[in-house]
């Protein structure tokens, strides 16, 4: 998506249908996130479901898996892009499950706000650690990403006590292009 007045005023009118206040994403201070159209496939994740990531982010993905591998630390790839419709049927399932809106906002971005939507976030797991838990945090791959991750342009997105109100996320990472 190329227009970014438009996507913004698409957000807003999902936002407004799904009951979040227009000041919300404001008060979290979260950023717009745009969609990426420039996607390649890194393979599939531990459930073999197809995974994609932004062409560059991808290259550099599969570079630090490579060399996390060659000191002998699997990083396995949970989930990857994610698309708007994607992300706003992820709150819409769990608030018609009854979930109230504020708890989903502490372990889901809303839609226009996910960082997978660029792209270039991962949320990264290790075999035998439950994926997408505080657990991750006690792992090789952690251990690893903590001193490695840098080098290749990739950083935690929410550590303990975030100015977005999410939750500690110790596997979601996300690149960034180099300044």
């Amino acid at each position: 998506m190329t227009d970014t007045n438009t996507y913004a005023e698409m957000v807003a009118k999902t936002l407004k249908e799904l009951g979040v206040p227009s000041s919300f994403a404001a008060q979290r201070a979260w950023q717009l996130q745009p969609e990426c159209s420039d996607l390649v496939s890194i393979g599939t994740d531990v459930v073999g479901r197809e995974q994609q990531m932004e062409r560059s982010a991808a290259t550099v993905w599969q570079s630090m898996a490579s060399a996390a591998a060659e000191e002998g630390v699997l990083l396995l790839a949970i989930s990857a892009f994610r698309s708007f419709d994607y992300q706003r049927k992820i709150i819409e399932r769990k608030l018609a499950n009854g979930q109230p809106l504020e708890q989903i906002l502490r372990v889901s971005a809303l839609p226009g706000y996910s960082e997978h939507h660029t792209g270039q976030a991962l949320d990264i797991g290790f075999p035998g650690c439950e994926p997408l838990t505080e657990e991750f945090e006690h792992t090789p791959a952690f251990a690893w990403l903590a001193l490695h991750a840098a080098r290749f342009n990739f950083s935690m997105s929410y550590p303990r006590d975030n100015p977005h109100g999410v939750i500690y996320e110790p596997w979601h990472w996300r690149h960034r292009q180099a300044a």
